[in-house]
């Protein structure tokens, strides 16, 4: 893995924290809980996709997260359907 890889960069790990700061309490809870278990193991790939669904807005992430929905165009690929599994498990 190269040094600017995610987990390798203190800062980095900060501002996507603090990205993943939402106006739904609902959606906080769930991704508070996916950075707890998974925040050190992140790679550049599952930081990419968990910006492309922080883009979305908080009630069309929520109906991803609680599988009311399934991804659709440029969200449905590997990568976001990967770290969605991850965010539903939690």
């Amino acid at each position: 893995m190269t040094s600017d890889n995610h987990q390798d960069d203190p800062l980095k790990r900060a501002r996507l924290r603090w990205r993943a700061r939402r106006g739904l309490v609902e959606n906080d809870i769930i991704l508070e809980r996916f950075f707890a278990r998974y925040e050190a193991s992140l790679t550049d790939d599952d930081v990419g996709a968990l910006t492309q669904l922080l883009d979305l807005s908080d009630n069309d992430l929520m109906d991803l997260l609680l599988a009311r929905k399934e991804p659709e165009a440029d969200l449905d690929g590997p990568d976001v359907r990967r770290l969605l599994a991850l965010l539903r498990a939690v």
